[in-house]
């Protein structure tokens, strides 16, 4: 999966550093980000026949901040 540029997107995290993938966003006022990803067909796939997607979080040992998940 990837991260894609969609409408409203206002700000973009790690755009000038090379060791991350840029990760286009909105950033509300409150805090919130709102990213959108794009699977592969072949993830698309996967996850039509299992129902179920794994989500990675880098906390670098720090505190987790609350994650929220849709479709």
């Amino acid at each position: 999966m990837n991260p894609i540029k969609f409408a409203g997107c206002n700000a973009v995290y790690a755009e000038n550093q090379p060791e991350y993938v840029p990760l286009p966003c909105v950033k509300a006022e409150d805090g919130t980000i709102l990213t959108i990803w794009k699977g592969t067909l072949k993830e698309r796939i996967r996850f039509l026949l299992t129902g179920k997607m794994r989500l990675y979080v880098m906390t670098f040992n720090h505190p987790l901040q609350p994650l929220r998940m849709e479709v």
